[in-house]
């Protein structure tokens, strides 16, 4: 039965669709982090918010966990590398709550120019201070964008129907998507000295961290509204204080900071510094669409292998899923063929694709393949692991697709799907068609009289019969292989006696 776990408060509506899908759910919210350890292990799925904090320990004892989702955007409680390094897919519903917090980031910004927080507050004591509060129009100002994503992109739109200037500094946005939202790519030094408004839409990364540092906020123009509604740990938070006491920021409006919950913060009682408990993404329509959502994208890949919004794995939709299945065996299959036989290593992988499988969404294909290729030495290795794993050992992979099978060129290993099946065609440019057997023996031999005839004769004093025999060969009497499914793994000394044979070049037991 599979298992997911429900870490964090969600709306009732999730827990109905995993278990309309038939996925066994508990909900335990609160939990201390050894509590969560204790608890971990017998669970296929993790659901949580921003509360919840799988880290390494967490990831290390989960023994059947395979998919982790964030109901939200915000990942940076979930220690994705441990993830990956595990094999976990880590999923996020980045567009649950985008309208949502864009909204409170424009809400923040009208509430920083007009100080509407304090006013209101001196009001209902009763002083009437009119004259105590002289605002500032956002019309026909610049607003500088830092991330022109998800919700950056929206709160340029509402921007621009506000007659605001909008220059956007995100070095992801292309030239095209600028001109598409109206808005004014720039450089980070360009944004800092003209914008009238800054408002912060990235995620918290070892590249984003501290993007606002003092330095960067002394570059400013004086009389400067700033706008976190992203993360904690963007804008250094001392300096913002500093400015603010001297007038160089007008406002700012935070509803982030680097250490949640912020019971207790350094800005808190600065005068022109409005704050908010991390809200923008806390409207019922936001709640109830990132819940549904994160509930919709765990059970489609726990039930089918479906793939949606995910940090460390190629996205792979329900409809692709059943196409890909039987490619993904082969490409697993022949990376593992291709893994056992390199004995040395290998400093680059080239992967080509042919036919029909070349219209495929080859992402989770070359995954596979490459999942295969190193559980040889690795071991525990899948798709979400490999690629992370290569990259990091600085192995190149180069993967092309083509229509028809290319003239000329080398190749190591081809595969297809036969009747549904995946079977090996081709090793070393010698065409032959054989399967993968559980056990098998791989022979590269010179192609002369009696080697069949001995390595059947070896095989038979151990005691071990022969399932299939597949055979290729460049030209009669030069290079050949063989591919032979057996019933058991050879002994050692079995082995050693046909590496002696004179007619064999290399041989190795391959298990799939």
């Amino acid at each position: 039965m599979t298992k997911v776990l429900i870490a964090d408060k969600l709306s009732p509506a999730a827990v109905d669709i995993f278990k309309a899908r038939g996925i066994e759910t508990d909900i335990k919210v609160g939990l201390s982090k050894d509590e969560l350890i204790e608890i971990i292990p017998q669970y296929d799925g993790l659901a949580v918010r921003s509360a919840c904090k799988p880290n390494a320990d967490v990831i290390a004892a989960a023994k059947n966990l395979k998919v982790i989702g964030r109901a939200g955007i915000g990942v940076d409680n979930i220690d994705i590398k441990a993830a990956t390094a595990k094999g976990v897919v880590v999923m996020n519903t980045p567009f649950g709550n985008a309208i949502t917090t864009a909204e409170h980031a424009i809400a923040m910004m009208f509430a920083a120019a007009r100080q509407i927080p304090a006013a209101n507050a001196e009001t209902q004591e009763g002083k009437w201070p009119k004259s105590g509060y002289m605002g500032t129009e956002v019309s026909y100002k610049t607003l500088g964008l830092i991330g022109c994503g998800n919700i950056g992109s929206r709160v340029a739109e509402r921007a621009i129907g506000l007659k605001m200037k909008v220059a956007a500094y995100d070095p992801f946005l292309t030239d095209e998507r600028a001109v598409e939202l109206g808005v004014e790519k720039v450089e980070l030094e360009d944004l800092l000295t003209r914008a009238d408004v800054i408002t912060l839409h990235v995620p918290l990364t070892e590249q984003t961290r501290n993007v606002l540092s003092r330095e960067a906020l002394e570059k400013t123009k004086k009389g400067l509204i700033l706008v976190n509604c992203a993360r904690g740990g963007l804008v250094d938070e001392e300096a913002v204080k500093d400015l603010l006491e001297s007038g160089h920021i007008q406002a700012a409006a935070f509803d982030v900071f680097a250490v949640e919950p912020a019971k207790d913060n350094l800005l808190f009682g600065t005068k022109n510094f409005i704050a908010t408990p991390h809200l923008g993404a806390a409207t019922a329509e936001a709640q109830e669409n990132v819940a549904l959502q994160v509930a919709e994208q765990m059970s489609d890949y726990l039930l089918s292998g479906a793939v949606t919004n995910a940090l460390n794995m190629p996205s792979i939709t329900a409809e692709e899923a059943p196409r890909i299945k039987p490619f993904a065996a082969l490409a697993e299959k022949l990376g593992s063929f291709a893994g056992q036989i390199s004995d040395f290593g290998y400093d680059e992988v080239v992967i080509e694709y042919e036919g029909e499988v070349a219209d495929l969404n080859r992402k989770p294909l070359t995954a596979a393949l490459l999942a295969g290729l190193l559980r040889a030495s690795r071991g525990d290795v899948n798709m979400v692991s490999a690629p992370a794993i290569l990259a990091d050992s600085g192995v190149k992979v180069k993967t092309k697709a083509t229509k028809n099978a290319p003239e000329g060129g080398w190749r190591t290993l081809a595969g297809t799907i036969i009747a549904g099946q995946p079977r090996i065609v081709e090793v070393k440019g010698m065409a032959l068609e054989g399967d993968f057997s559980p056990v098998t023996l791989y022979v590269n031999n010179l192609d002369k009289p009696g080697f069949i005839g001995a390595l059947g004769q070896l095989l038979g004093e151990s005691g071990i019969n022969i399932a299939t025999f597949h055979l290729g060969r460049t030209a009669a009497g030069e290079e050949a292989i063989a591919l032979i499914g057996i019933d058991a793994v050879p002994p050692a000394d079995m082995m050693e006696t046909l590496e002696a044979l004179p007619q064999v070049r290399y041989a190795k037991v391959l298990t799939f």
